[in-house]
């Protein structure tokens, strides 16, 4: 909104304007503050094009893809596994445009928590910075025990600790070597989790040393569905798809990170929306694609995917290659699972750091988590971030594949709950600008599928958070971890809002008084035209990224 268009209001309406801007000003994340020049509060702009969209693509893909597919294979077979995974496709793509439309537009450090603020209420920024913060939190420890896991089953000799204590060394001096080298990092982990998808076709057709061609084989027999509990008919076989949703959300989280990278991206307004619309590329190459590839090279009845056995051999990768005969690629596999991991892990600590730092700077975690080294670097928020890694360790004793469970249950709702955070705060945010008369059209990036991508997101979420653990109210079927882990992460949600709302009583913010103007200076300041392909090889690298 204009200041032609504030003066030409009437005074009262004026004056709601002005209180709702200071409370924006309090509440919302920008680029610089007053303590940046004593090393507090200011991040720098390392990430490149091809980080963000490498980022976009494979930012982390980990461990859920390469790992969580077991258990989704063994309950819902091949097409249940394909669908749901399709299914949550549609979801995340319809946040991934929702949330793309409005960080395009106000790209700012903290992403959609300073935007909620914005556009919905600080009480609303609270509950999503501090769900935000959980869910990374949470998947960094699931991530490392994952690891640990795959990598045992090659060396059994090596205690787990070990490998966790490893992967945590790694991921925590990706991070503090600083944005630059997270960002290039991720392009190199990403071209690597390529590799494995192409590898699963060429077994599939035969390029194995035992050369048999599988085919659809594993379709025919033993069946494209699973019948769940032994249920038989079509609601056995939908409940086994069902079962498959809550896996699939685990590894589709994830998406957002484009927006809090966003802070540190270069010439944000061209970058944020590639990187945004080249989700469907993560989406189609990796999940899609790779959940099609794992129900042709594995059968769902394969011992091996069951988790809580202990067996490594669980990636359906691994037992695809085992199948297949190829001699002296184990060392090739652990490398490329481990550099999963690896990604996986500083995208996990990356994330959850830069949550910290934005709730630190808005005024809902303490201001020590704000101070940042001379090179941009929010150190104490990594720090911190870093020291609930340490859950890791209870897989030793418990089963690092039953933790892994755990903790993926626990983050797949709070990640669908985040995402559902952002399409409420979108349904506002588009409201605003029809109110203000702003048109979509003019914005950096616009989706045709909007709003009602946003309002299909916003029901399909709450359907499956809902009904996320149906299986524990079967007879005989109750399993209080499963319930807790799942229905735990849900209820807070709206528990942290009405709290933050009985201490902070700012109502919703109208959408004729939503601010779409701070930190415009600063963001058309940092936008800047690009010099055009010189070559071929140039012009298809940047259509790709």
């Amino acid at each position: 909104m204009s200041e032609s268009n504030l003066k030409e209001k009437d005074p009262d309406t004026q004056l709601s304007q002005e209180r709702v801007n200071e409370d924006v000003e309090k509440h919302h994340i920008s680029y610089e503050t007053e303590g940046a020049g004593n090393g507090e509060g200011k991040l720098k702009r390392q990430l490149k094009a091809r980080h963000l969209g490498f980022i976009a693509i494979g930012g982390v893909i980990g461990t859920g893809l390469f790992l969580g597919t077991a258990g989704a294979l063994k309950k819902g077979g091949p097409i249940g596994l394909l669908l749901g995974y399709s299914i949550m496709g549609t979801i995340c793509l319809s946040v991934a445009v929702s949330l793309g439309e409005m960080v395009a537009y106000l790209p700012i450090a903290g992403g959609h928590i300073s935007l909620a603020a914005r556009f919905v209420n600080p009480a609303f920024s609270f509950t999503m910075g501090w769900n935000y913060y959980y869910n990374w939190v949470i998947i960094l420890p699931a991530e490392l025990s994952a690891a640990a896991v795959l990598i045992n089953y090659w060396n059994k000799t090596v205690n787990n600790a070990a490998w966790i204590t490893m992967c945590l060394v790694v991921a925590v001096a990706i991070n503090v070597l600083g944005a630059g080298a997270y960002g290039e990092a991720e392009f190199i982990f990403a071209s690597i989790k390529i590799g494995l998808i192409i590898l699963g076709i060429i077994l599939d057709l035969g390029g194995g040393p035992n050369h048999d061609r599988i085919g659809f084989r594993y379709w025919i027999d033993p069946g494209p569905f699973v019948q769940r509990y032994d249920i038989p008919g079509d609601l056995g076989r939908f409940l086994g798809w069902w079962s498959v949703m809550t896996q699939a959300a685990f590894s589709f989280i994830g998406t957002e990170i484009v927006a809090i990278a966003a802070g540190e991206a270069k010439n944000p307004r061209r970058n944020v929306p590639r990187a945004i619309k080249r989700v469907y590329i993560r989406i189609l190459l990796f999940y899609v694609l790779g959940t099609f590839i794992i129900g042709l090279i594995v059968p769902s009845n394969h011992p091996s995917l069951d988790l809580t056995n202990h067996d490594a051999a669980a990636s359906p990768f691994v037992i695809a290659i085992k199948t297949a005969g190829i001699k002296g690629l184990p060392s090739l596999i652990n490398a490329c699972l481990l550099s999963s991991a690896w990604s996986a892990a500083s995208s996990d600590l990356y994330t959850s750091s830069r949550a910290l730092y934005g709730l630190a700077l808005s005024g809902q975690a303490p201001k020590v988590f704000i101070k940042t080294s001379k090179s941009g670097l929010p150190w104490v928020s990594v720090a911190f971030s870093s020291a609930f890694a340490f859950l890791a360790y209870m897989g030793i004793n418990e089963g690092a594949g039953t933790v892994f469970g755990w903790f993926s249950d626990m983050t797949a709702i709070a990640g669908l709950m985040t995402w559902w955070g952002i399409c409420f705060t979108y349904t506002r945010f588009y409201k605003g600008l029809k109110s203000q008369g702003i048109d979509r059209s003019k914005l950096p990036y616009a989706s045709k599928l909007n709003p009602y991508a946003a309002y299909y997101a916003l029901v399909s979420i709450l359907i499956i958070c809902l009904f996320s653990a149906w299986d524990v109210f079967l007879k005989g079927k109750w399993n209080t971890a499963r319930f807790v882990t799942n229905y735990l992460p849900f209820a807070l949600f709206p528990i942290l809002y009405f709290i933050a709302r009985y201490f902070n009583k700012t109502p919703l913010v109208k959408p004729s008084e939503m601010d779409f103007q701070t930190g415009l200076a600063e963001i058309e300041a940092a936008t800047y035209d690009e010099p055009p392909p010189r070559n071929i090889v140039e012009k298809f690298w940047s259509k790709l990224i």
